[in-house]
């Protein structure tokens, strides 16, 4: 009797959904693809000691929460004798004891980075024309401008940065001139109105690089990517804990090793609200993030597999590629459920969270083998009544947890619900989550971390050679409108407010911005990729340049960055003092040559295919 009433109550309560969801579909539309969300974030794969966290916009500490998915305006802290590793697709980030660090952009084609004190270690493998990496300290802005290895450390009273390039090369702006850094140089800058620059040899590997380089090591040699994407993020712990396999129907196949009797997708980790996508998977498992944010799942005989889809340079980020079912459309003892299935090969995502039209094409046509004519008839499909999910079906799949498990991060395989399978297999399929975040569900799973950076070095500015994204605000400012619901086949698409997180962000770069400036005294024309054996001061101080990668000029305000100061003509005494630096460093790189072993160079995905070579 009592499933009776439960299971008349959700049919009801589905179809009321399905009238507003019809309704408000009406009104919706399209957004520009320029506001899209990112199809980047970072990931922390690895922390070691105390590593603590802060949403963009919050004020709390936490302690970090491994496969939390890390963006914009995302603070770090590591403290005394801790150290963390950070993967945005085939890019690793280290960090050292007592860094702060900020993600100050973070999207496509954008990374900028604030260093406010301590280590940090860069693995760059791949860059496209138009990518930018920048990485702002208290006295300079660093542009990374080739594939390389490379470290920056900030000292204790913000008045010195010290750059180490093994491989690579990039540009240091700050004190109105511009330096180039190349690999075997560490050069360090001392001062804020005017810098001193001074060059030498890179010192032995200590403690940290050796770390660092070895674990490199091992990434290099793992056979993941010749599967995947290498600028998949998460990819690099899926060797460790499962093994590739062949099925017919689905190609190469992930199936993880060591999983609990019970185990399905999106079952074990909790619920995130993470601006601008909105409701975020975060898996428990140590190799949890790249089968939950990409790819799909099927249940092949009598276990779950990951089906990662098409190889591409940069698959498109998901939230989680889920179906939802609950909420208004299932209730359980008397009580609003929320509940969700993983979403098979070849059935289309379309987010919950306002987008482009053809950022629903990219997100799926990267995640898994579908053509545009599907995708098309699902995004504009109203009719509910024809629609089959092929995990909708499978025994187990579907999860269930109350309201409160949902809302407040808490462990989901703690707070399951048991509902009748028949009744799970026959209920409404929504595209999105009908609950309303809380504070909670912005802060996640972390506990209140014990440590934090120094009030000074927190609030500490930073230069920028470019304009930071929008601060975000903090949970409690943002408006409060939810965003509506949608049938299971779509409809138009869904109009959100800015409840799910989206900041106001600036144009998106001029590609022009990358193309290198001319060197004072040198040859104004850049040398060929991957040649690090240049002759000449390439290294000097160039004076400043008008163009579209200008900051100095530009008027722009963000409480933990500054603009670099604008470019000052050097004097001739000047400029021959950097020459005489140069060639006082190639002398003594020349002199330790027969001594000194060359690291092997970082590996580059090749920039049609995604695959690393071995």
């Amino acid at each position: 009797m009592k499933k009776s009433k439960v299971w008349v109550m959700g049919v009801v309560m589905a179809a009321l959904a399905m009238v507003l969801t019809v309704s408000q579909s009406v009104l919706a539309q399209d957004q520009p693809a320029e506001q899209d969300p990112p199809g980047r974030v970072a990931r922390m794969n690895l922390m070691e000691g105390s590593v603590s966290f802060q949403p963009g916009g919050e004020g709390d500490w936490l302690q970090a929460v491994q496969n939390r998915p890390l963006t914009t305006g995302d603070n770090l802290w590591a403290d005394k004798d801790s150290r963390a590793e950070l993967h945005v697709g085939s890019t690793v980030l280290r960090i050292g004891a007592e860094t702060s660090m900020t993600f100050l952009d973070l999207d496509d084609r954008s990374t900028q980075i604030r260093l406010a004190l301590g280590t940090l270690m860069l693995q760059v493998r791949h860059l496209d024309d138009d990518d930018h990496f920048e990485v702002d300290t208290p006295n300079l802005a660093f542009t990374v401008r080739r594939p390389g290895e490379y470290r920056l450390d900030v000292n204790e009273a913000g008045d010195a940065t010290l750059i180490t390039v093994w491989k690579g090369q990039g540009e240091a702006t700050g004190g109105g001139a511009t330096y180039t850094v190349l690999g075997g140089q560490q050069s360090r800058f001392t001062g804020q109105d005017q810098l001193s620059h001074d060059i030498d040899q890179v010192p032995p590997d200590d403690d940290f690089d050796q770390w660092a380089f070895e674990r490199d090591r091992k990434e290099d040699a793992e056979v993941t990517p010749n599967y995947i994407s290498s600028e998949m993020t998460g990819y690099e712990d899926l060797d460790a804990y499962g093994h590739w396999n062949y099925v017919a129907g689905y190609g190469n196949v992930w199936q993880p090793m060591g999983v609990p009797v019970g185990w399905a997708p999106y079952r074990f980790g909790h619920w995130a609200y993470v601006a601008p996508w909105g409701w975020t998977w975060v898996e428990d498992e140590p190799w949890g993030f790249a089968p939950f944010h990409y790819g799909r799942w099927a249940y092949v005989g009598a276990s779950w597999c990951w089906v990662p889809g098409p190889v591409y340079v940069r698959p498109v980020y998901a939230p989680a590629l889920v179906a939802w079912v609950g909420g208004v459309g299932i209730a359980v003892g008397g009580g609003p459920a929320v509940g969700w299935f993983p979403l098979a090969p070849g059935e289309v995502f379309v987010p919950g969270y306002r987008v482009s039209r053809a950022y629903v094409n990219q997100v799926n046509i990267t995640n898994t083998t579908v053509n545009i004519t599907r995708v098309t008839n699902v995004y504009n499909n109203i009719n509910v009544t024809h629609v089959t999910y092929v995990n909708q079906r499978v025994g187990g799949a579907v999860t269930v947890v109350s309201h409160d498990t949902f809302v407040n991060a808490r462990p989901v395989d703690r707070g399951l619900v048991r509902v009748d399978e028949r009744q799970l297999s026959e209920v409404q399929v929504t595209r999105e989550a009908p609950v309303e975040p809380m504070r909670q569900s912005v802060l996640g799973a972390g506990t209140p971390a014990r440590f934090r950076p120094p009030a000074t070095i927190a609030t500490r500015q930073v230069v920028a050679d470019r304009a930071p994204a929008a601060p975000r605000q903090p949970f409690e400012q943002r408006p409060t409108a939810m965003p509506n619901t949608r049938p299971a086949e779509g409809g138009n698409r869904p109009m959100e407010t800015a409840r799910s997180g989206e900041v106001e962000r600036p144009a998106q770069p001029d590609p022009a911005r990358n193309v290198p400036r001319p060197v004072q005294g040198g040859n104004p024309s850049e040398p060929p990729r991957g040649n690090n054996n240049m002759s000449g001061p390439q290294n000097t101080a160039r004076p400043y340049e008008p163009g579209p990668s200008a900051r100095g000029s530009q008027s722009w305000s963000h409480p933990l960055a500054r603009p670099a100061p604008p470019q000052r003509e050097m004097s001739q005494q000047q400029q021959k003092q950097e020459e005489q630096k140069f060639h006082t460093w190639q002398q003594g790189k020349e002199a330790s040559r027969p001594a000194a072993a060359p690291r092997e160079a970082p590996h580059e995905a090749p920039k049609g295919g995604g695959q690393k070579p071995h």
